[in-house]
């Protein structure tokens, strides 16, 4: 199965640590992967996406035109990226800074409270863990378990992370199972 997932905020939301992981777990996963980052001129506080394609088979592209799933962790990225959702797929709004919902009906919609739920935790920063968490139970894109796993390899020199990324990561899980 293949997944073409674009994620997108502000910068400094964490977006493309998102990305890296979940192409980070599929590699662990033995998957075909592809990362595209791409930046506002900005940086911190512009626009910020990146294109993931976590896949069984050769990735023939790796631009993702056509996403199986998207998640807009501001209005400005759901405004630009909710049309190109294909029907059927998965979206993914953080309800924190996000009040509208999706104008679309042909596609599975999670408002996840991304940022409400990292300040819950104490810690604001994991708000893009909580979103990856809710991403990967609804898309089954990878495993759980290869995110941690990457997230260890990524931040070796930081383990004590890994204990409130993780929670975050199973928090923004039960956001889908509910």
């Amino acid at each position: 199965m293949t997944h073409e997932i674009i994620m997108a905020g502000f910068g400094g939301q964490g977006v493309m640590l998102m990305g890296q992981l979940v192409t980070y777990a599929g590699m662990i996963e033995g998957k075909q992967v592809s990362w595209i980052p791409s930046y506002g001129p900005e940086m911190r506080g512009g626009t910020a996406n990146c294109s993931v394609i976590v896949s069984d088979e050769a990735i023939g592209a790796p631009i993702v035109t056509e996403p199986t799933a998207v998640v807009a962790m501001n209005l400005p990225s759901l405004d630009k990226f909710e049309s190109a959702l294909l029907p059927g797929g998965v979206l993914i709004i953080n309800s924190s800074l996000i009040e509208r919902s999706s104008k679309r009906d042909d596609i599975t919609v999670y408002r996840v409270p991304a940022n409400d739920i990292a300040a819950e935790l104490g810690n604001s920063k994991v708000a893009n863990m909580v979103v990856l968490g809710a991403l990967i139970a609804a898309t089954g894109a990878v495993a759980t378990t290869s995110v941690l796993k990457a997230f260890q390899k990524m931040f070796a020199k930081k383990p004590e992370l890994l204990a409130i990324n993780e929670q975050a990561i199973h928090r923004g899980a039960e956001c889908i199972k509910k």
